[in-house]
């Protein structure tokens, strides 16, 4: 089965994208700029309005017209096939391992201060690098973790102080 990324358009239409399909668009190119396409003889003008690139959340403006676009890779495909979720905010002073992987990055230290979507770490699963996130403002009360290091499933990575 080969990967593909699921694109939904204001929940109404849905794409399928090959990893090369998605290889020839720079979405920096966009930001904040007009684009001219041509495709099938058609003339579309396209402009990037807003974009959350870690929740892959972007409004684009198409002749005029606007709509929200959301992205899920193949990685978050499988994750929610699972039933894994990787911004679960029910725990939201641990890190976990959403699936087995080795770890690439480890961004923190211990005592530092981090803000909710700061990089924490970088989780190699299934041959996709998946950054994890802080789930809340907070300090790392420990690091659970070293760079090139195989974690399994539901692991510790990453803990954070409490709240009072």
């Amino acid at each position: 089965m080969e990967e593909s990324y699921h694109i939904k358009v204001d929940e109404n239409y849905e794409f399928q994208l090959t990893p090369e399909d998605v290889n020839k668009i720079d979405q920096t190119e966009l930001s904040g700029q007009k684009v001219h396409l041509l495709h099938n003889q058609k003339s579309y003008a396209i402009e990037l309005l807003e974009n959350d690139f870690l929740k892959r959340n972007y409004t684009v403006k198409v002749n005029g017209n606007t709509y929200k676009v959301n992205i899920e890779t193949p990685l978050d495909q499988l994750i929610k096939e699972m039933g894994l979720s990787l911004g679960n905010a029910s725990v939201e002073s641990e890190i976990h391992a959403p699936m087995p992987g080795i770890i690439l990055e480890v961004n923190v230290s211990k005592g530092d201060e981090v803000k909710k979507g700061d990089f924490l770490c970088v989780l190699e699963a299934m041959k996709m690098e998946n950054t994890l996130t802080a789930p809340r403002d907070g300090v790392v009360k420990s690091i659970n973790i070293v760079k090139g290091e195989t974690v399994d499933k539901g692991e510790l990575l990453i803990e954070f102080e409490k709240n009072d």
